[in-house]
């Protein structure tokens, strides 16, 4: 077997691609987090995936959206996100991405750097004013930002995924008790240095320690697609220099691996 036949089959094992891996409880997919670093909600790339890893049949065939989600496991991805050991964010392109404890320490030079841009007004006057309003009345709902700020929802959705997806906010949903109803859900929402404690690291060297992240967590994964799997694009030197160093290395022309111990 070649050494390229051997890594596919360490990321079928390890990313929980075929049947034989499926997740079964709930602590599995805590424990595969913890082990990947890092997952995306569906599968949608080499990145490891929470539903991806279920393997079960879903919840309404053949609909869009939340009729893919697994059948039975669907509320694994709010429990994931409820984790006090799980950050979970927008930063894949503005989808969701599962950091576990540690990866998010690696990110926070790069989140924090986007909150003082935000803050600044570089990404929007609206954005200024969100940051504003987390940083002086702590965590808020939807209804409190719309309120306070003024924003009508097509504005307040607009600004939050801007923030959302650059890291300066994260969010998660909660449960607001209504007099009619009984409950409605809604989303809570958070600056990221509300959240995360603050890390030593630079936002330059962040980019190289996210880079073994992403193969780590693949184990195989395209080169172009580890550059843009975030929100943050790995310069092509970054790369270079981590192949230099023997952090990661080349399988074949396009395709990255860790380095071989």
């Amino acid at each position: 077997m070649s050494e390229l036949d051997e890594l596919k089959d360490q990321r079928i094992a390890a990313c929980r691609l075929d049947p034989e891996f499926a997740l079964d409880e709930f602590e599995d997919a805590k424990r595969f987090l913890e082990d990947r670093g890092l997952l995306t909600m569906t599968a949608c790339c080499s990145l490891p995936s929470l539903f991806g890893a279920c393997h079960e049949e879903p919840a309404s065939p053949g609909k869009p959206g939340f009729g893919q989600w697994p059948k039975t496991r669907w509320w694994w991805g709010g429990a994931l996100e409820e984790s006090p050991e799980v950050i979970a964010t927008r930063l894949h392109r503005g989808k969701t991405l599962y950091l576990a404890t540690q990866v998010a320490k690696l990110v926070d030079p790069l989140c924090r750097m986007e909150v003082a841009r935000a803050e600044a007004a570089e990404v929007g006057e609206q954005a200024a004013r969100v940051m504003a309003h987390l940083a002086s009345a702590g965590r808020s709902t939807t209804d409190d930002i719309k309120l306070e700020l003024g924003l009508e929802t097509g504005a307040y959705h607009r600004v939050r995924r801007t923030l959302e997806s650059r890291g300066a906010i994260v969010s998660r949903t909660i449960s607001m008790e209504e007099p009619s109803s009984g409950h409605r859900h809604m989303s809570e929402l958070m600056r990221w240095d509300q959240v995360v404690d603050h890390s030593s690291g630079r936002p330059e060297d962040a980019l190289a320690a996210l880079l073994l992240v992403l193969v780590k967590a693949a184990v195989l994964i395209p080169e172009y697609e580890a550059r843009r799997a975030l929100t943050w694009t790995i310069p092509a030197e970054v790369v270079e220099r981590s192949i230099d160093e023997g952090h990661i290395r080349r399988v074949r022309k396009d395709t990255l691996a860790v380095a071989a111990t």
